[in-house]
């Protein structure tokens, strides 16, 4: 029996936009391609890292200079989906300004166009990992 994740339904800019939290026990079984084949589009993961957060941390704050934020606060994909899997501790997904409590073992999918952010609980700050996926490897791999 296949296990379909939890979809959460949101609004961005007057357009319908589906959130996915999943387990690992809702992947299928894959051994080639990247482990979300299905699940995101990209048939190679191309960025990405791991993410020690101190307790409380936001990610992408206000005065964040990365390119996907506005320095305000925003923190925006607009050509993918960002991934987060949560390895250790418990978090909080800010997605549009609505929190989704996150634990040890979740998959956050955000989809292009959603504002998000994942806070680190004070008690147990999580550790991450973060990843991309595209129709082409990471530049590192040739």
């Amino acid at each position: 029996m296949e296990k379909s994740p939890t979809e959460i339904v949101v609004f961005i800019e007057d357009r319908e936009a589906t959130m996915k939290r999943l387990r690992f026990t809702n992947l299928s079984d894959t051994k080639d391609g990247q482990f979300l084949k299905g699940v995101i589009p990209g048939e190679f993961i191309y960025q990405g890292g791991m993410s020690f957060k101190k307790p409380g941390q936001r990610t992408h704050d206000v005065g964040c200079k990365c390119p996907s934020c506005d320095g305000n606060g925003r923190h925006v994909h607009t050509e993918d989906s960002e991934v987060f899997v949560i390895l250790q501790g418990k978090g909080v997904m800010e997605l549009n300004g609505k929190k989704y409590p996150l634990t040890t073992g979740d998959i956050m999918i955000c989809e292009p166009g959603e504002d998000h952010h994942l806070v680190a609980d004070k008690d147990d700050p999580c550790i991450n990992l973060w990843l991309h996926a595209g129709p082409k490897r990471a530049a590192e791999q040739g």
